[in-house]
């Protein structure tokens, strides 16, 4: 016999492609600060999350029938409903609160600043409360409390605690690479685990470079940034900005493969083999390169409607954003070859290496000597130092790209 379910199932079978984890909780939480125009946003939790998760931040608050429309799922403020390949939000769908609040005990609260006084909202495992008055002064909080509490084998499958909160900070990381106007703060059981300060808002381009630069230091560590090459490379409307490390900054997964589009990280298989491609003749077998990649395209151009969670996307010309990528890495990689003045070898197959910093390889060196690549109708260069970032405005036709980059 066929038969609807319950809503309380069909929330949490919605819940499970959302929030597998409180890192997914925390992310929803902390793109839903963002889009509200939130320039601070501290995390507090307790237990790796499975406890206690708080999301506070100074953005624009909710009113009191904002608040109450908030946990329903399908309801947003940011998308109207002819726009939906137009999209300029990390959020859209309208389904983080309502999922979130589907597998805890979760509280919001509000403010609008048109409000004389903040509103709080409780839901406990999907049943909603009624709204009621507060003291928030500004902006929002939500409070997770004992998330997976109702589903033991989601709760079961959950890590330890101390791996949880590593899940959690890289999380706050990659997001937080691409605001370097925002401020985050991560407290682990009343320790501070992690600080970023905001920079310096700025409308010239130079100074949100050095902005994205300082950010990108201050999370992934002056070891990486300080040596990596710098990115600026356009084509047409499309434009990638960033910091390529250097072949001998590598390791042995893809996590340090950073790429965002619009301001949104993504994890794309693709491109990930498009930056390897780019690192191909100087990587030794099985390493992946560190690099930090901001594509920013019309938004009509891209699909970010692929997945419940947003970390997937599909273009409307792969090829062309494929060619841009690999020709800005070939560019600057190529560049730092060049002006290095040494001879040397690629890295490919090479017995041994060593992992992080400016170094050699025993059985191979990358040392520099080939002359900056030249293709595609145009000459590309690139500089090391983020006061003069490569700028070219040509790109490989596909035929010229490595088979794995096609």
């Amino acid at each position: 016999m066929i038969r609807l379910l319950p809503d309380r199932i069909i929330n949490q079978i919605a819940a499970g492609e959302v929030i597998e984890r409180p890192a997914s909780a925390i992310k929803e939480l902390v793109e839903n600060a963002i889009d509200a125009g939130a320039n601070q946003i501290d995390i507090s939790l307790a237990d790796g999350g499975r406890t206690l998760i708080a999301v506070d931040d100074n953005g624009a608050g909710m009113n009191a029938d904002h608040l109450r429309l908030s946990v329903e799922r399908h309801a947003t403020s940011k998308l109207n409903t002819d726009d939906i390949m137009a999209i300029h939000h990390l959020g859209f769908r309208g389904e983080a609160l309502p999922s979130i609040g589907s597998v805890s005990a979760m509280t919001i609260t509000s403010r609008d600043p048109a409000d004389d006084n903040g509103w709080t909202l409780h839901v406990d495992y999907g049943q909603v409360g009624e709204v009621a008055p507060s003291s928030r002064q500004k902006g929002t909080r939500v409070m997770v409390e004992h998330l997976f509490a109702n589903l033991p084998a989601r709760l079961k499958f959950l890590k330890t605690d101390r791996t949880e909160t590593a899940q959690i900070i890289d999380m706050t990381r990659r997001i937080s690479m691409a605001h370097p106007d925002i401020g985050f703060t991560v407290t682990d059981n009343g320790r501070q685990s992690m600080v970023l300060v905001a920079k310096q808002t700025s409308d010239h381009q130079n100074n949100q470079l050095d902005n994205q630069r300082a950010r990108i230091r201050d999370a992934m560590g002056a070891e990486f940034a300080d040596e990596a090459l710098s990115l600026d490379a356009k084509r047409d409307a499309m434009t990638l900005t960033g910091l390529a490390g250097l072949p001998t900054f590598n390791k042995p997964t893809a996590a340090g493969i950073h790429i965002y589009v619009n301001g949104r990280a993504i994890r794309d298989k693709t491109l990930i083999g498009t930056v390897r491609a780019a690192y191909a003749d100087t990587l030794p077998r099985g390493r992946y390169p560190v690099v930090v990649l901001f594509l920013d395209l019309p938004s009509e151009d891209v699909d970010v409607n692929v997945h419940p969670a947003k970390a997937e996307v599909r273009f409307q010309d792969a090829g062309i954003i494929r060619s841009l990528v690999i020709n800005a890495l070939r560019a600057a990689i190529d560049n730092d070859l060049r002006t290095s003045g040494q001879l040397g070898q690629t890295a490919l197959g090479m017995a041994s290496y060593q992992q992080h910093g400016r170094g050699s390889y025993s059985g191979g060196s990358y040392s520099g000597g080939r002359p900056a690549y030249r293709g595609g109708g145009g000459s590309y260069g690139a500089s090391p130092d983020w006061q003069n970032p490569v700028h070219y405005n040509e790109t490989l036709p596909i035929s010229d790209m490595p088979p794995q980059a096609r």
